[in-house]
Parts: structure tokens; sequence; C-alpha cells
């Protein structure tokens, strides 16, 4: 596993060098003169060009000579000024040959093409509660044998599982004998004492018995009123129970409901009549399908879910009770005409989302970035709602080039917007801190709020460790740790607008914890995570201790990722022992 990280930081790296050895090619130069004399020994003025030479990763490096960065050991790259007059100045200017070295690919966007999202659901498998039966007593007495003794057991509709011992059915059997000697006389007697047997649910055949034995029966046989598995034993050998007090709970599993849990922020794609796929963890290998039939219209308060049912047929009883199930549902957005682009194509500093649109004259090729507001995501791709036109073309590879190349000529770029000298997001272990003019006085949390948040961040900071570490059983432990925690919090820690944050924040956390099941994927949905607890603690104006609020522009496949930290020093979870200093102090939250 730490190998596939190392090669995709290799990987990461090399583009950067890349585009180092490409940048000579983006920009034309310019420099100084000087005279010269030729083989003839006619004196001319050539160009002598100034050398710049800096660090791909470090863009504030500015040297005369070729040499190695002073701060991560690098060799540096030559640097030559920007001779494309005519173009915008804020663009960057890409050669064919660059854009090839840079692995930059770029696609025509188009409305209209977004039509589909791809929704994960989560659920188990419960009793068709259609088909639970409960078996009672239709008479007072007392349990004197149990033919069925455990839950799982199988019975037949008509079986008899147990025997009963009535004082009300011996006497109603000695009133049927003494209605039968006047039977001529007093046929309305009769009828209703036999009916008095009747109404107790007791079987024809059975009255038919103790009329022809003509012996008063002392246990009544208990038959079973349906085909199915006993779920619940209610009663023991030698209790006393009432009229009409249950005995048994039978399930007929000859159909099953799949209950997915829908969370609040995804019900917008979830509807009546989508097929969902599903897997049974139980069983490798099979994939089963069935069309949702029922949303639930009432979300749980704690939780924050819908239930979304499915009714499957299930004649070979593979799927049982309990079973945990992962399904797919593909949502079809009807109607839907905004602009779908590649997630690659997307850089997100977790407060800006920006893409690098092309421009293309006769002479040059540009490119410039461009901030866009994010839709919902559908699959690989995202829905742009704001920002790109139909017909703009865009980078959809390549993009982390693009922007290291605009970071180094001083030009607007994913972390400064308004250009000059960057901030590289990568500075091996130096640290900066927040802008004074970013500090303002707040007012403290309510201290009920800060004892739930310390043990938020108590539980996320053992799992940022972990994943420092490369130690995934610890982070496992940590990821049920938090979870836990975050569902035993109780929303009254939360008062005012920090409220309808926490129902957000609580969902959305807990979602990206359920998804951590090994360690890439824990690194994947660390930012998430991070970006949840953050806007808790904003909107909560949390005071408990200083948080530092770190950046990696290297994660989450070179878009950028935060996360969280009670330290100055940097210790990167999302690439561990790989790349362990990689990132720097993106914003600080003062105790």
């Amino acid at each position: 596993m730490k190998k596939t990280q190392n090669i995709k930081v290799a990987i990461a790296i090399s583009i950067a060098l890349i585009v180092g050895i490409g940048i000579g090619s983006f920009f034309s130069s310019s420099g100084n003169t000087e005279t010269v004399a030729d083989s003839d020994g006619v004196n001319a003025t050539v160009e002598v060009q100034d050398e710049v030479w800096t660090c791909s990763m470090h863009p504030q490096i500015r040297q005369p000579e070729p040499g190695d960065c002073p701060i991560c050991g690098m060799d540096l790259i030559l640097l030559e000024s920007d001779g494309n007059s005519g173009m915008d100045p804020d663009a960057i200017a890409m050669t064919p040959a660059a854009m090839k070295l840079a692995r930059v690919e770029t696609q025509i966007v188009g409305g209209g093409s977004a039509n589909e999202k791809t929704l994960k659901l989560n659920g188990k498998i419960t009793e068709d509660e259609r088909l639970v039966y409960v078996q009672s007593s239709h008479i007072p007495g007392r349990i004197e044998d149990l033919k069925i003794n455990f839950t799982g057991e199988y019975v037949s509709k008509g079986e008899v599982i147990g025997r009963i011992y009535s004082p009300d059915l011996v006497t109603a059997q000695q009133e049927l004998f003494e209605a039968r000697k006047i039977k001529d006389t007093q046929p309305a007697l009769y009828n209703a004492a036999m009916q008095k047997l009747k109404n107790w649910k007791i079987g024809e055949s059975t009255i038919q018995n103790i009329m022809s034995a003509e012996n008063i029966q002392e246990n009544l046989p208990i038959t079973a009123g349906i085909s199915g598995y006993v779920t619940e034993k209610l009663v023991n050998l030698g209790d006393y129970i009432g009229q009409g007090q249950p005995l048994y709970k039978i399930a007929n599993l000859s159909e099953v409901w799949v209950m997915f849990d829908v969370y609040e922020s995804e019900m917008q794609w979830v509807k009546k009549g989508d097929k969902v796929d599903f897997t049974v963890a139980s069983l490798p290998g099979k994939t089963f399908s069935g069309t949702i039939d029922f949303i639930d219209p009432i979300i749980n308060s704690e939780t924050r879910v819908a239930k979304a049912r499915v009714s499957i047929k299930n004649p070979d009883n593979q799927l049982n009770p309990e079973m945990f199930v992962s399904g797919e549902i593909k949502s079809q957005l009807s109607g839907n005409t905004e602009i779908a682009v590649p997630k690659t194509a997307v850089m997100w500093t977790g407060k800006r989302s920006v893409v690098y649109v092309m421009q293309q004259t006769e002479t040059s090729t540009t490119f410039q970035m461009r901030e866009v507001t994010l839709g919902a995501a559908l699959g690989d791709s995202y829905l742009i709602t704001d920002g790109l036109k139909a017909g703009e073309e865009i980078a959809v590879n390549g993009t982390f080039s693009i922007d290291a190349a605009a970071q180094l000529a001083g030009k607007p770029s994913m972390m400064s917007p308004d250009g000059g000298a960057a901030t590289t997001g990568h500075n091996h272990g130096s640290t900066t801190t927040a802008n004074e003019s970013d500090k303002t006085v707040k007012e403290k949390a309510d201290p009920e709020t800060v004892a739930a948040l310390d043990k938020i961040v108590d539980g996320y900071l053992q799992l940022k460790t972990a994943l420092v570490n490369d130690d995934f059983a610890k982070a496992k432990t940590a990821v049920e740790k938090l979870d836990k925690q975050m569902t035993n919090t109780s929303m009254k820690s939360f008062k005012g607008k920090s409220h309808d944050v926490w129902m957000q924040e609580q969902v959305e956390i807990q979602g990206a914890l359920k998804k951590m099941t090994d360690i890439d994927s824990a690194r994947g949905q660390l930012e998430t995570v991070s970006e949840g607890i953050l806007k808790l603690l904003k909107a909560t104006n949390y005071s408990g201790r200083t948080i530092y609020v770190d950046f990696c522009p290297m994660a989450n496949d070179n878009q950028g990722a935060i996360w969280l930290s009670t330290e100055e020093e940097i210790e990167n979870p999302y690439f561990g022992s790989a790349m362990l200093g990689c990132g720097e102090i993106h914003e600080t939250i003062e105790k």
C-alpha cells in the first residue's frame, strides 16, 4: 500500500519537474545586449539573457545561476520572462511541446450532458412486516409443553407447537357434554357451547376429537397459524399466560425487505421506482437487483437518514434478516441543463474551486484560471452551476502542472488568486500564521459546546495521527471512536446558527467515516471529515485550544486538501512517511 503511495508521490514530483523543464518553452526570452566580433572581425550586437533560476516547488527562490533549492534540495530550473505581449497578462502560455511534456489534456464542455448520478447506499435486510405473524394464546392457562424451544426453528402452518392447561377449557368441555344431552330439546344451548370453543380458535378437528373421546381434555394443543421461522420466543415452559398473550413471532422469509439508509443531503437523488443493484458481504460474487417501492417520509432525528425500501423475493432463503448490504443507484437527472466536467479538471482549495480555460490564437495557446461554482458530484464528474459556458475548452488533465507554471510566473493561481508571490503549500516543514487582518475578536463559545467539540477533536486527532504513522489498525479504532462520539453528542450542545451547521455536518462526517474501509479510502475521506469539523469550530467560535489548519496541494489527486492539528510541525496524514513534511499552515484558530 505504501508502495502505491510512493508511486503516486513520484508521479506528482515528476510532473512538477517536467513543468520546470518545459517552462523554458512557455515563455520567450529577453535580456541585455553585448557587442562581439564575428569570424570576419566584424562587430555585431547579440542578446545576452538575464537568467533566473527558481524551484518548481518554491517559486520565491530566485538565483542567477543553477544549483539546488536551499529549502528542499531539488534542482533549480530556468525561469525566463514572458515575451507574449499580445496575450492576457493573467494567462499562462504553453507551447504544444510543453503541453505534451506536462501531459495536459483538454475537453470542450457542453450543456445537457449531465443526466446521471451514481449514488452509493448502505443498508441491511429485514423481515417483510406484512409476513410477520404473532402466535398468540386465545385462552388463559399454563404452558404444559413447548415444541419450539429456540429462535430460528422452522414451523409449518397447522403444526402443533405447544400445549396449554386451562381451567376455563375444562369447564367449557363440561358445558358442551351437558348441552349435547339436551341437544334435541335445547339446540340453541348446544350451539352456544360449541361456539364458545370455536371463539377460542380451537380447530374443528380438535373439537371433533373431544366429542368422539367423550373425555375432558385438560391440555389443549396450540397450532401454528403460518409457515415460517421463529424469530422471537416470548414464553417458557410453566408460564401462566392470559388470553391473547403472544407466544412466538414467526416470519415468512419467502420475501424480504432491503432497507437502505439515505442521508438527508442525498434524498433529492433518490425516488420511488429507482433500480438498485446491491451486494451482500456474506454472499461474495452475487449481485441482486430490486426497485425502490417506498421512501420513509420521516427523517430520523438522531442519524439524519431516511429509509428507502426494496422488496425482493427470497425463494432460496439466501437473504437473512440483519445481513448488511452495499447498493448502487443511478439517478437520472431528467431535463438537466447544467455543465458537467471531469473531477480532474477542478482544483479545490476548500474555499474556492477553479478550472483552467484554454484560449487559442494563430500564434499561441494560453490557459487562464477561472473560478467556478460546484454543484452535485456525479461519479467522476462535477456539475458546474456557474463560471463556465457550453463550448468553452478546459484542461481536464495536467491542471496541477499549469497551476505550478502560473505560480512560477507570479500570475493568478489556485493559492494566489491575485497573482504575485505564491504560497506554494509545499514547504516541507516551514510554517506560517494567518494574516493579522484575518484575526478578529470573537465571542467565546459556550462551555458545553466546547466540551462536546473537545471530544470530537480528540477522536479526529487520533485518526489523523494514525494516518501520519501509516497505521490503519489504529486508524480503524479511531474511526469507530469518532463515529460513536458523533452519535452520542447531543444536538442541544449547539445553539443558534451552529445548530444548523451541526445537523448538516454530522451527516457528512459520519457518512465519510463509514466509507473508511482501508488506509487509502481513509485518506480519501479525511478531507470531508476535516472540512466538516472545521466548519463546526468556526460556527461555534471554538476556543478550547489552538487549532492549525494545514494544507497540502498534492493531496486529493493534486486538488489540495486540508487537515487539522494542534502542533505547528507539519505531519501530512495524506502521504504519511512517503512525504511527511509536505504542507503548510493555511490558517490558525486561536484559543
